[in-house]
Protein backbone atom coordinates (compact mmCIF):
# COMPACT_ATOMS: atom_id res chain seq x y z
CA UNK A 1 0.00 0.00 0.00
CA UNK A 2 1.71 3.37 -0.65
CA UNK A 3 2.33 5.78 2.33
CA UNK A 4 0.49 8.60 0.10
CA UNK A 5 -2.42 9.54 -1.95
CA UNK A 6 -1.87 11.84 -4.66
CA UNK A 7 -4.77 14.77 -5.27
CA UNK A 8 -4.33 16.76 -8.89
CA UNK A 9 -5.75 20.45 -8.16
CA UNK A 10 -5.86 23.72 -10.74
CA UNK A 11 -1.90 21.64 -12.29
CA UNK A 12 -0.61 21.22 -9.11
CA UNK A 13 -0.41 17.33 -7.31
CA UNK A 14 -0.08 17.50 -3.56
CA UNK A 15 0.27 14.10 -1.55
CA UNK A 16 -1.99 13.06 1.59
CA UNK A 17 -0.94 10.65 4.21
CA UNK A 18 -2.69 7.23 4.08
CA UNK A 19 -3.59 6.67 7.55
CA UNK A 20 -4.16 2.80 8.21
CA UNK A 21 -6.06 1.29 11.50
CA UNK A 22 -5.17 -1.60 13.53
CA UNK A 23 -8.31 -3.91 11.48
CA UNK A 24 -7.27 -2.67 8.16
CA UNK A 25 -9.55 1.12 8.07
CA UNK A 26 -8.06 3.10 5.52
CA UNK A 27 -7.85 7.14 5.70
CA UNK A 28 -6.95 10.20 3.26
CA UNK A 29 -5.79 12.42 6.39
CA UNK A 30 -6.03 15.74 4.55
CA UNK A 31 -5.04 18.11 7.70
CA UNK A 32 -2.63 20.09 5.72
CA UNK A 33 -5.18 19.94 2.12
CA UNK A 34 -6.50 23.59 2.84
CA UNK A 35 -3.47 24.95 3.86
CA UNK A 36 -1.71 23.42 0.91
CA UNK A 37 -3.97 24.22 -1.97
CA UNK A 38 -7.20 26.20 -0.70
CA UNK A 39 -9.44 23.26 -1.14
CA UNK A 40 -11.73 21.87 1.67
CA UNK A 41 -13.68 18.61 1.73
CA UNK A 42 -17.44 18.68 1.68
CA UNK A 43 -18.87 15.70 3.74
CA UNK A 44 -22.71 16.39 4.55
CA UNK A 45 -23.32 14.55 7.81
CA UNK A 46 -19.59 13.63 7.87
CA UNK A 47 -20.75 9.92 6.34
CA UNK A 48 -17.07 9.66 5.26
CA UNK A 49 -15.28 11.74 7.81
CA UNK A 50 -12.80 10.16 10.57
CA UNK A 51 -12.84 12.94 13.03
CA UNK A 52 -10.67 11.40 15.46
CA UNK A 53 -8.14 8.02 15.92
CA UNK A 54 -10.21 6.52 18.57
CA UNK A 55 -9.21 2.67 20.44
CA UNK A 56 -12.76 2.50 22.24
CA UNK A 57 -14.71 0.20 19.70
CA UNK A 58 -14.69 -1.38 16.32
CA UNK A 59 -17.63 -1.40 14.03
CA UNK A 60 -17.68 -3.46 10.57
CA UNK A 61 -20.97 -3.04 8.90
CA UNK A 62 -20.65 -5.36 6.01
CA UNK A 63 -19.47 -8.26 8.42
CA UNK A 64 -21.79 -7.45 11.14
CA UNK A 65 -18.73 -7.21 13.82
CA UNK A 66 -18.79 -5.05 17.18
CA UNK A 67 -16.31 -4.95 19.52
CA UNK A 68 -15.36 -3.22 22.55
CA UNK A 69 -11.87 -2.66 23.13
CA UNK A 70 -11.13 -5.64 21.15
CA UNK A 71 -13.88 -7.80 22.50
CA UNK A 72 -16.59 -9.65 20.41
CA UNK A 73 -20.00 -7.97 21.95
CA UNK A 74 -21.30 -11.56 21.72
CA UNK A 75 -18.63 -13.02 24.24
CA UNK A 76 -19.17 -9.48 26.47
CA UNK A 77 -23.05 -10.06 26.46
CA UNK A 78 -23.14 -13.80 27.70
CA UNK A 79 -19.74 -13.38 30.36
CA UNK A 80 -19.83 -9.93 31.61
CA UNK A 81 -22.13 -7.36 33.96
CA UNK A 82 -22.48 -4.13 32.70
CA UNK A 83 -20.83 -2.60 34.95
CA UNK A 84 -18.18 -4.25 34.29
CA UNK A 85 -18.40 -3.81 30.58
CA UNK A 86 -18.45 0.13 31.81
CA UNK A 87 -15.22 -0.33 33.10
CA UNK A 88 -13.58 -1.40 30.52
CA UNK A 89 -14.74 0.78 27.58
CA UNK A 90 -13.75 3.81 30.46
CA UNK A 91 -10.42 2.55 31.66
CA UNK A 92 -9.17 0.08 28.67
CA UNK A 93 -9.05 -3.39 30.27
CA UNK A 94 -11.59 -6.03 31.55
CA UNK A 95 -10.91 -5.34 35.30
CA UNK A 96 -9.15 -7.74 38.17
CA UNK A 97 -11.35 -9.26 40.63
CA UNK A 98 -9.56 -5.94 43.37
CA UNK A 99 -10.29 -3.39 40.40
CA UNK A 100 -13.97 -3.99 39.95
CA UNK A 101 -14.87 -4.65 43.67
CA UNK A 102 -13.34 -0.82 44.33
CA UNK A 103 -15.30 0.31 41.02
CA UNK A 104 -18.82 -0.73 42.39
CA UNK A 105 -18.45 0.38 45.75
CA UNK A 106 -17.53 3.04 44.46
CA UNK A 107 -20.72 3.36 42.60
CA UNK A 108 -22.59 2.44 45.28
CA UNK A 109 -21.70 4.75 47.64
CA UNK A 110 -22.97 7.87 45.19
CA UNK A 111 -26.36 6.63 44.12
CA UNK A 112 -27.86 9.19 46.42
CA UNK A 113 -28.76 12.16 44.44
CA UNK A 114 -28.56 15.83 46.46
CA UNK A 115 -31.72 16.67 47.68
CA UNK A 116 -30.87 20.39 46.29
CA UNK A 117 -30.81 18.38 42.83
CA UNK A 118 -34.55 17.29 43.90
CA UNK A 119 -36.06 21.00 44.04
CA UNK A 120 -34.88 21.58 40.79
CA UNK A 121 -36.60 18.46 39.49
CA UNK A 122 -39.80 19.03 41.58
CA UNK A 123 -39.95 22.68 39.16
CA UNK A 124 -40.76 20.26 36.24
CA UNK A 125 -43.80 19.67 35.13
CA UNK A 126 -45.78 16.04 35.25
CA UNK A 127 -45.66 15.51 31.85
CA UNK A 128 -42.30 17.07 31.01
CA UNK A 129 -40.27 14.70 28.38
CA UNK A 130 -38.13 12.07 30.54
CA UNK A 131 -35.48 12.72 28.29
CA UNK A 132 -35.28 16.95 28.90
CA UNK A 133 -35.60 16.30 32.64
CA UNK A 134 -32.71 13.97 32.56
CA UNK A 135 -30.50 16.10 30.49
CA UNK A 136 -31.13 19.26 32.50
CA UNK A 137 -30.60 17.14 35.83
CA UNK A 138 -26.82 15.69 34.34
CA UNK A 139 -25.74 19.55 33.69
CA UNK A 140 -27.23 20.51 36.63
CA UNK A 141 -24.49 18.37 38.26
CA UNK A 142 -21.69 20.23 36.60
CA UNK A 143 -22.95 23.28 39.60
CA UNK A 144 -22.90 20.86 42.27
CA UNK A 145 -19.54 18.98 41.51
CA UNK A 146 -17.42 22.18 40.31
CA UNK A 147 -14.03 20.59 40.10
CA UNK A 148 -12.87 19.88 36.67
CA UNK A 149 -8.85 20.38 36.66
CA UNK A 150 -8.65 16.73 35.74
CA UNK A 151 -7.95 14.94 39.33
CA UNK A 152 -11.95 14.96 39.42
CA UNK A 153 -12.68 13.17 36.57
CA UNK A 154 -12.45 9.66 38.03
CA UNK A 155 -14.93 10.40 41.03
CA UNK A 156 -17.04 12.69 38.52
CA UNK A 157 -17.69 9.33 36.32
CA UNK A 158 -18.39 7.37 39.42
CA UNK A 159 -20.88 9.86 40.31
CA UNK A 160 -22.47 9.96 37.17
CA UNK A 161 -22.81 6.52 36.94
CA UNK A 162 -24.02 6.28 40.17
CA UNK A 163 -26.43 8.96 40.02
CA UNK A 164 -27.60 8.34 36.51
CA UNK A 165 -30.08 5.76 37.15
CA UNK A 166 -31.42 7.25 40.35
CA UNK A 167 -32.58 10.22 38.41
CA UNK A 168 -33.73 8.50 35.23
CA UNK A 169 -35.94 6.65 37.31
CA UNK A 170 -37.33 10.38 38.95
CA UNK A 171 -39.19 10.92 35.97
CA UNK A 172 -41.12 8.10 35.30
CA UNK A 173 -42.04 8.20 39.35
CA UNK A 174 -43.53 11.86 38.66
CA UNK A 175 -44.96 10.90 35.41
CA UNK A 176 -47.21 7.97 37.02
CA UNK A 177 -47.94 9.98 40.26
CA UNK A 178 -45.91 7.68 42.20
CA UNK A 179 -43.34 8.92 45.33
CA UNK A 180 -40.01 8.41 44.62
CA UNK A 181 -37.61 5.53 45.60
CA UNK A 182 -34.07 6.18 46.87
CA UNK A 183 -31.57 3.54 45.72
CA UNK A 184 -31.08 0.29 47.69
CA UNK A 185 -27.28 -0.27 47.84
CA UNK A 186 -27.67 -3.80 48.86
CA UNK A 187 -28.99 -4.61 45.25
CA UNK A 188 -26.95 -4.84 41.89
CA UNK A 189 -26.95 -1.82 39.47
CA UNK A 190 -29.53 -3.27 37.38
CA UNK A 191 -31.97 -4.83 39.96
CA UNK A 192 -31.56 -0.96 41.75
CA UNK A 193 -32.39 0.52 38.45
CA UNK A 194 -35.79 -1.92 38.09
CA UNK A 195 -36.67 -1.74 42.32
CA UNK A 196 -36.34 2.19 41.52
CA UNK A 197 -38.67 2.21 38.58
CA UNK A 198 -41.67 -0.18 39.96
CA UNK A 199 -41.37 -0.33 43.49
CA UNK A 200 -44.39 0.76 45.13
CA UNK A 201 -44.73 1.98 49.27
CA UNK A 202 -47.94 -0.27 49.74
CA UNK A 203 -46.50 -3.08 47.47
CA UNK A 204 -43.51 -5.99 47.77
CA UNK A 205 -41.43 -6.04 44.52
CA UNK A 206 -39.26 -8.43 43.87
CA UNK A 207 -37.17 -8.23 40.73
CA UNK A 208 -37.44 -11.04 38.50
CA UNK A 209 -33.76 -12.38 37.53
CA UNK A 210 -35.02 -13.14 34.01
CA UNK A 211 -36.02 -9.44 33.86
CA UNK A 212 -32.61 -8.27 35.46
CA UNK A 213 -30.45 -10.05 33.26
CA UNK A 214 -32.19 -9.07 30.07
CA UNK A 215 -31.74 -5.37 31.27
CA UNK A 216 -27.67 -5.87 31.40
CA UNK A 217 -27.42 -7.49 28.08
CA UNK A 218 -29.64 -4.52 26.84
CA UNK A 219 -27.55 -1.82 28.43
CA UNK A 220 -24.07 -3.82 27.60
CA UNK A 221 -25.25 -3.88 24.09
CA UNK A 222 -26.05 -0.09 24.00
CA UNK A 223 -22.75 0.63 25.82
CA UNK A 224 -21.00 2.32 22.71
CA UNK A 225 -21.02 2.17 18.97
CA UNK A 226 -18.44 4.31 17.37
CA UNK A 227 -18.96 7.80 16.34
CA UNK A 228 -22.39 8.18 15.74
CA UNK A 229 -24.53 11.44 16.47
CA UNK A 230 -24.63 11.49 20.10
CA UNK A 231 -21.58 10.29 20.71
CA UNK A 232 -19.59 12.48 18.43
CA UNK A 233 -21.47 15.30 19.94
CA UNK A 234 -19.82 14.43 23.15
CA UNK A 235 -16.36 14.71 22.22
CA UNK A 236 -16.94 17.92 19.85
CA UNK A 237 -18.39 19.51 22.88
CA UNK A 238 -15.58 18.19 25.08
CA UNK A 239 -12.85 19.20 23.00
CA UNK A 240 -13.54 22.72 23.99
CA UNK A 241 -12.51 21.60 27.67
CA UNK A 242 -16.44 21.77 28.57
CA UNK A 243 -16.74 19.30 31.83
CA UNK A 244 -17.71 15.55 31.60
CA UNK A 245 -21.27 16.77 33.16
CA UNK A 246 -22.04 19.18 30.50
CA UNK A 247 -20.81 16.99 27.82
CA UNK A 248 -23.08 14.02 28.75
CA UNK A 249 -25.67 16.34 28.61
CA UNK A 250 -25.38 17.24 25.39
CA UNK A 251 -25.06 13.65 24.02
CA UNK A 252 -28.17 13.00 25.87
CA UNK A 253 -30.05 15.99 23.95
CA UNK A 254 -28.92 14.31 20.40
CA UNK A 255 -29.81 10.68 21.78
CA UNK A 256 -33.06 12.23 21.87
CA UNK A 257 -34.33 13.03 18.01
CA UNK A 258 -36.26 10.57 16.75
CA UNK A 259 -33.28 10.10 14.11
CA UNK A 260 -31.30 8.93 16.38
CA UNK A 261 -32.33 7.39 19.86
CA UNK A 262 -36.12 7.08 19.01
CA UNK A 263 -36.05 4.03 17.07
CA UNK A 264 -37.33 1.37 19.86
CA UNK A 265 -40.04 3.84 20.45
CA UNK A 266 -41.28 4.02 16.73
CA UNK A 267 -41.05 0.13 16.31
CA UNK A 268 -43.65 0.63 19.31
CA UNK A 269 -45.42 3.30 17.60
CA UNK A 270 -45.85 1.66 14.62
CA UNK A 271 -47.20 -1.81 16.34
CA UNK A 272 -50.02 0.00 17.25
CA UNK A 273 -50.89 1.74 14.49
CA UNK A 274 -51.08 -1.67 12.77
CA UNK A 275 -53.45 -2.88 15.96
CA UNK A 276 -55.56 0.16 15.32
CA UNK A 277 -55.88 -0.79 12.14
CA UNK A 278 -57.08 -4.34 12.78
CA UNK A 279 -54.01 -5.84 13.55
CA UNK A 280 -53.14 -7.60 9.87
CA UNK A 281 -49.59 -8.17 10.03
CA UNK A 282 -49.90 -9.67 6.44
CA UNK A 283 -51.54 -6.16 5.33
CA UNK A 284 -47.79 -4.34 6.24
CA UNK A 285 -45.98 -7.20 5.02
CA UNK A 286 -47.24 -6.43 1.48
CA UNK A 287 -47.33 -2.65 1.99
CA UNK A 288 -43.44 -3.00 3.09
CA UNK A 289 -42.88 -4.81 0.11
CA UNK A 290 -44.71 -2.40 -2.05
CA UNK A 291 -42.74 0.81 -2.90
CA UNK A 292 -45.60 3.00 -4.05
CA UNK A 293 -47.33 2.18 -0.59
CA UNK A 294 -45.30 4.77 1.37
CA UNK A 295 -45.07 2.23 4.46
CA UNK A 296 -41.91 1.18 6.06
CA UNK A 297 -41.25 -1.46 9.14
CA UNK A 298 -39.34 0.20 11.32
CA UNK A 299 -36.94 -1.71 13.39
CA UNK A 300 -35.93 -3.82 10.23
CA UNK A 301 -32.45 -3.20 8.94
CA UNK A 302 -29.85 -1.20 9.89
CA UNK A 303 -27.93 1.64 8.31
CA UNK A 304 -24.58 1.00 9.78
CA UNK A 305 -24.93 -2.75 9.44
CA UNK A 306 -25.15 -3.58 5.71
CA UNK A 307 -25.62 -7.66 6.41
CA UNK A 308 -27.26 -8.02 10.15
CA UNK A 309 -26.88 -6.55 13.79
CA UNK A 310 -25.08 -8.51 16.09
CA UNK A 311 -26.85 -7.33 18.81
CA UNK A 312 -30.04 -8.19 17.54
CA UNK A 313 -29.10 -11.79 17.63
CA UNK A 314 -27.96 -11.52 21.62
CA UNK A 315 -31.39 -9.62 22.49
CA UNK A 316 -33.91 -11.99 20.78
CA UNK A 317 -33.48 -15.08 22.81
CA UNK A 318 -33.38 -11.98 25.92
CA UNK A 319 -36.70 -11.07 24.75
CA UNK A 320 -38.29 -14.52 24.45
CA UNK A 321 -37.20 -15.29 27.61
CA UNK A 322 -38.55 -11.92 29.13
CA UNK A 323 -41.77 -12.23 27.14
CA UNK A 324 -42.24 -16.59 27.92
CA UNK A 325 -41.50 -15.81 31.72
CA UNK A 326 -43.71 -12.55 32.44
CA UNK A 327 -46.94 -14.60 30.54
CA UNK A 328 -47.51 -11.06 29.03
CA UNK A 329 -50.81 -10.95 26.71
CA UNK A 330 -50.68 -7.91 24.77
CA UNK A 331 -51.79 -7.86 21.22
CA UNK A 332 -48.89 -5.03 20.31
CA UNK A 333 -46.63 -7.85 21.31
CA UNK A 334 -48.54 -10.75 18.94
CA UNK A 335 -47.69 -8.24 16.34
CA UNK A 336 -44.28 -7.94 16.97
CA UNK A 337 -43.59 -11.70 16.42
CA UNK A 338 -46.11 -12.03 13.54
CA UNK A 339 -43.53 -9.28 11.38
CA UNK A 340 -40.65 -10.76 13.15
CA UNK A 341 -41.23 -14.49 11.60
CA UNK A 342 -41.89 -13.03 8.31
CA UNK A 343 -38.98 -11.00 8.35
CA UNK A 344 -37.18 -13.72 9.02
CA UNK A 345 -38.77 -16.38 6.36
CA UNK A 346 -39.90 -14.37 3.33
CA UNK A 347 -37.63 -14.04 0.47
CA UNK A 348 -38.28 -10.43 0.26
CA UNK A 349 -36.77 -9.33 3.58
CA UNK A 350 -33.80 -12.11 3.64
CA UNK A 351 -32.87 -11.09 0.05
CA UNK A 352 -32.19 -7.31 1.23
CA UNK A 353 -31.23 -8.60 4.43
CA UNK A 354 -34.09 -6.67 6.45
CA UNK A 355 -33.98 -8.72 10.12
CA UNK A 356 -35.01 -7.40 12.68
CA UNK A 357 -32.38 -4.92 14.72
CA UNK A 358 -31.91 -4.53 18.11
CA UNK A 359 -34.43 -1.29 18.36
CA UNK A 360 -36.97 -3.93 17.03
CA UNK A 361 -36.42 -6.27 20.27
CA UNK A 362 -35.41 -3.76 22.82
CA UNK A 363 -38.70 -1.96 22.10
CA UNK A 364 -40.79 -5.48 22.94
CA UNK A 365 -38.57 -5.89 26.06
CA UNK A 366 -39.09 -2.32 27.71
CA UNK A 367 -42.97 -2.58 26.15
CA UNK A 368 -43.14 -6.31 28.11
CA UNK A 369 -41.74 -4.42 31.29
CA UNK A 370 -44.60 -1.10 31.52
CA UNK A 371 -41.84 0.81 30.26
CA UNK A 372 -43.87 3.65 28.54
CA UNK A 373 -42.84 4.72 25.06
CA UNK A 374 -41.65 8.10 26.33
CA UNK A 375 -38.88 6.22 28.50
CA UNK A 376 -37.04 4.54 26.01
CA UNK A 377 -34.96 7.06 25.06
CA UNK A 378 -33.85 7.34 28.72
CA UNK A 379 -33.09 3.36 28.58
CA UNK A 380 -30.77 4.26 25.76
CA UNK A 381 -28.85 6.97 27.46
CA UNK A 382 -28.27 4.69 30.30
CA UNK A 383 -26.98 2.08 28.62
CA UNK A 384 -25.01 4.36 26.50
CA UNK A 385 -23.36 6.30 29.39
CA UNK A 386 -20.27 4.24 29.74
CA UNK A 387 -19.56 4.79 26.04
CA UNK A 388 -20.00 8.56 26.07
CA UNK A 389 -17.81 8.61 29.34
CA UNK A 390 -14.96 6.73 27.59
CA UNK A 391 -15.14 8.44 24.28
CA UNK A 392 -15.12 12.29 26.34
CA UNK A 393 -11.89 10.60 28.66
CA UNK A 394 -10.13 9.23 25.58
CA UNK A 395 -10.25 12.65 23.39
CA UNK A 396 -9.30 14.80 27.04
CA UNK A 397 -6.41 12.75 27.54
CA UNK A 398 -5.18 12.78 24.01
CA UNK A 399 -5.45 16.25 23.92
CA UNK A 400 -7.51 16.68 20.62
CA UNK A 401 -8.02 20.28 19.48
CA UNK A 402 -11.38 22.04 19.63
CA UNK A 403 -13.80 20.68 16.79
CA UNK A 404 -14.19 23.49 13.92
CA UNK A 405 -15.59 22.53 11.30
CA UNK A 406 -15.73 24.11 7.57
CA UNK A 407 -18.54 25.34 5.00
CA UNK A 408 -19.10 26.02 1.69
CA UNK A 409 -20.85 29.06 1.92
CA UNK A 410 -24.36 29.27 -0.54
CA UNK A 411 -25.66 32.78 0.46
CA UNK A 412 -25.91 36.67 -0.85
CA UNK A 413 -22.16 37.91 -2.28
CA UNK A 414 -21.36 41.26 -0.86
CA UNK A 415 -24.26 43.58 -0.52
CA UNK A 416 -24.65 47.80 0.11
CA UNK A 417 -26.28 48.36 3.13
CA UNK A 418 -29.76 50.43 3.03
CA UNK A 419 -30.99 52.62 5.82
CA UNK A 420 -34.33 51.93 6.96
CA UNK A 421 -35.77 54.87 5.71
CA UNK A 422 -35.19 54.04 2.50
CA UNK A 423 -36.18 50.68 2.25
CA UNK A 424 -39.16 49.77 0.98
CA UNK A 425 -40.73 46.44 -1.45
CA UNK A 426 -43.34 46.56 -4.07
CA UNK A 427 -45.44 43.97 -3.48
CA UNK A 428 -47.93 42.67 -6.61
CA UNK A 429 -51.61 42.86 -5.79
Amino acid sequence: MPDFAELSLDGKTYQLPIVVGTEGEKAIDINALRDQSGYITLDSGYKNTGATRSAVTFLDGELGILRYRGYAIEDLAEKSSFLEVAYLLIYGDLPTKEEFATFESGIRRHTIVNEDMRKIFEGFPVNAHPMGVLSSLVCAMSAFYQGDNGKDDHLNIIRLMAKMPTMATWSYKKSQGHPINYPNNQLDYCTNFLNMMFALPVESYHVDPVVASALNKLLILHADHEQNCSTSTVRLVGSSRANLFSSISAGINALWGPLHGGANQEVIEMLEDIKADGGDSKKYIAMAKDKSSGFRLMGFGHRVYKNFDPRAKIIKKAADDVLNKLGVNDPILSIAKELEEAALNDEYFVARKLYPNVDFYSGIIYRALGIPTNMFTVMFALGRLPGWIAQWKEMREAKEPIGRPRQIYVGATNREYVAMSERFRFVEK
